[in-house]
């Protein structure tokens, strides 16, 4: 409740300004943008959490087909692309092919948040790795960076809904994404570790089984 209240307190806040004052031009732009991008923060923060309540009721995964894990990295790659490419990273991929029976638009969620995790907490000029692998019984995929880490505290609720170990970045997330992959995740049969260090990076690996079941 407290994370719907924050972005529509803000809403509320600017709203009123523009009502009961007469505002300069560039100013009534700035509180329009501000109520424009709580809006779109509380929309997205509506959507994740039906999501996030959805899959923690669901015991099996619906909608699946076999497809091409690989291509399915590729093209997550390519629509983070300008991100990475913008912050004049260096991106490496490394995909074998590997077939998984699964929902394609969930596990899509999972590739996208964690890539681009990566992206936004790594630095300027820093390094991203997404490696796609056949481990026994087991596909893993691993995405790796080096960007500012995490601390002990941080990685023991990283997965706690709405937690954000990160306060001065708060605003560029909600605190979901990697809640709603883990549950993902779990709902696949897999596993997610993660291995980091603080201003050392991180490393995300999800482990799901090669056949179904």
């Amino acid at each position: 409740s407290h994370e719907f209240k924050t972005p529509i307190s803000s809403i509320n806040g600017f709203a009123e300004l523009l009502l009961e004052k007469e505002l300069p031009p560039e100013t009534q732009k700035m509180y329009l943008e501000i109520i424009r991008d709580e809006s779109e923060r509380l929309s997205r923060l509506t959507t994740n959490t039906l999501l996030l309540s959805k899959l923690s009721s669901q015991k099996i995964v619906s909608q699946t087909e076999r497809y091409a894990l690989h291509e399915q990295l590729r093209q997550c790659a390519m629509i983070l692309s300008p991100q990475w490419l913008e912050k004049e990273q260096t991106f490496s991929g490394e995909f074998a092919e590997a077939e998984f029976e699964g929902n394609k638009e969930l596990l899509r969620h999972v590739w996208l948040n964690l890539i681009g995790n990566a992206v936004k907490y790594t630095p300027v000029g820093g390094e991203i790795s997404v490696e796609l692998k056949q481990e026994g019984e087991w596909i893993a995929v691993r995405v790796s960076d080096t960007g500012m880490g995490m601390n002990d505290e941080t990685l023991e609720h990283l997965f706690d809904p709405y937690y954000q170990g990160d306060r001065s970045r708060s605003s560029q997330g909600l605190g979901l994404g990697l809640a709603i992959a883990k549950q993902i995740v779990d709902l696949c049969h897999g596993e997610i570790r993660v291995k980091s260090c603080v201003n050392e990076g991180s490393e995300f690996a999800v482990l799901l089984p090669a056949q179904k079941g």
